[in-house]
C-alpha cells in the first residue's frame, strides 16, 4: 500500500543561518567550519553547537558547480556481514543503474554516533538523495536529514515516525504473525534466541510483537538466550546448546535471524532431535542460504530486494521531477515460509475453529 502526501518545500541551510543562530559573523562561521583562522575556543564551540543543532553541513563540492548537487545517492546500512543488506543494495542499484544517479554506501554499525559521522560526510558532498536504514537516529542526524533539502527515504521499518518517505514492514506485526502461526501449530514451550537489543531496534520490535501475541494466546516465552556481536552458524549452535541445556523440554525455538536459526538447526540434527516433531524452529529474513541446508528452516520473507527497488524509485522520481521530497509511505507485507521446521497448524478440537488471537 502506498500513500502519498504533498511534498514539503525545504531549502538548504546557509552560513547566514548558522551566523544568526550563533550570533557571530558569516566570516567567523566560515573560519570555524573550515578549521582555519584565529577563533577563540568559546566562539568555536558556539558555532559548532549552532551548526549541529540546525543540521548544517558544509558544502564540499566545487563552488562553481551550477546545480550544487552531484548525481550520487547516499545509502547507509548497518552492516555488510548481515546477509540481509546486500540484497537491499542490489535492489537499489537495479533501479538507479537506468538513471544518471549512482549509489554510494556507508555503514552505521548499529551505532547512532557513527551513523551521524557517516551522514555528515555524505551530505557534505551534496548528494541528490539519501536512503537510510531504520527510523531511529540521533537528534543531529535527524536535523541534518531534515535540513538537507533533498529526498530522504528511510527503509526496513514502519514502526515509528519517518523524517520524510519510508519503505518497509512493521516488525511488531511480523513478530506477532509468527507468534500466532507457532501457537496455531500447537507449540507451547517456546524459547527465543536473538541479539542484545538496545541498538537493534527492529529486532526489539519483533520481540515485542512476538511476546505480545503469545501473551494474548495465553503463552509466555519459557526462556531466552541473547548474544552480542555478529550473527553466524557458530553463534546459533552455541546459543541453542545453552538454551536446550537449561530447558530441555522446549518444543519451539524462535530466532531473531536466519543465520543463527540455521546454526540451531544443525545443532539439533547433530543431537538427533526430531525437527519439527520434537522441536520446531523458525528464523527471520528469508535469506537464500536456507535453501542449501538438509532441512529448510521456517522463516519470514520481508521482500528485501523490493524494499531497495521502492526506495530507489522514490529518489529517482523526485530527482527527475525536481522535488525535494515526496512524503511517501510504502508498507510491504512479509510472508511466512514454513519450510521443513514448522509443522502445520493443529487440527481444531471438537469441530470448533481455533481461537483467533489478534
Amino acid at each position: 500500500m502506498t500513500i502519498s502526501d504533498p511534498p514539503r518545500p525545504r531549502r538548504p541551510l546557509t552560513l547566514r543561518d548558522v551566523s544568526e543562530a550563533s550570533g557571530v559573523s558569516e566570516m567567523t562561521v566560515s573560519r570555524v567550519l573550515r578549521d582555519s583562522g584565529d577563533v577563540s575556543a568559546k566562539t568555536r564551540a558556539r558555532v559548532l553547537e549552532a551548526a549541529k543543532r540546525l543540521g548544517y553541513v558544509p558544502n564540499k563540492i566545487a563552488g562553481g558547480l551550477a546545480s550544487q548537487r552531484v548525481n550520487l545517492v547516499g545509502v547507509i546500512i548497518p552492516s555488510l556481514s548481515n546477509m540481509v543488506f546486500p540484497e537491499v543494495l542490489s535492489g537499489i542499484n537495479e533501479v538507479l543503474e537506468d538513471t544518471p544517479l549512482q549509489p554510494v554506501f556507508g555503514l552505521s554499525r548499529y551505532d547512532p554516533a557513527h551513523e551521524e559521522k557517516v551522514l555528515f560526510e555524505m551530505l557534505s558532498w551534496r548528494p541528490s538523495g539519501m536512503i537510510v536504514t531504520g527510523l531511529e537516529h540521533s537528534d543531529a542526524s535527524r536535523a541534518m536529514l531534515r535540513a538537507a533539502g533533498i529526498p530522504v527515504v528511510e527503509i526496513m521499518d514502519l514502526d515509528g515516525e519517518p523524517i520524510e518517505s519510508v519503505v518497509g514492514i512493521s516488525h511488531r506485526r511480523a513478530g506477532g504473525e509468527m507468534a500466532r502461526t507457532i501457537a496455531a501449530a500447537g507449540y507451547r514451550r517456546i524459547g527465543f534466541l536473538g541479539t542484545k537489543m538496545p541498538l537493534d531496534h527492529r529486532a526489539r520490535k519483533r520481540f515485542e510483537g512476538f511476546t505480545g501475541a503469545l501473551a494474548r494466546a495465553g503463552i509466555e516465552v519459557a526462556d531466552h538466550e541473547f548474544y552480542a556481536g555478529g550473527s553466524g552458524l557458530k553463534t546459533g549452535r552455541e546459543m541453542t546448546r545453552a538454551l536446550l541445556d537449561r530447558c530441555p523440554d522446549l518444543d519451539f525455538l524462535y530466532y531473531s535471524n536466519d543465520m543463527i536459526a540455521a546454526g540451531g538447526l544443525l545443532y539439533c540434527m547433530e543431537r538427533g532431535i526430531d525437527v519439527p516433531g520434537q522441536v520446531g524452529l523458525a528464523g527471520f529474513n528469508g535469506i537464500e542460504l536456507l535453501n542449501g541446508l538438509p532441512l529448510r528452516p521456517a522463516t519470514m520473507d520481508i521482500q528485501r530486494r523490493e524494499i531497495g527497488h521502492r526506495a530507489a524509485r522514490i529518489i529517482a522520481t523526485c530527482v527527475e521531477q525536481g522535488l525535494t521530497g515526496a512524503g511517501t509511505r510504502v508498507a510491504l507485507t512479509p510472508r511466512i515460509d514454513p519450510g521443513d521446521t514448522l509443522r502445520p497448524a493443529a487440527a481444531p478440537r471438537g469441530g470448533q475453529a481455533p481461537a483467533d488471537h489478534v
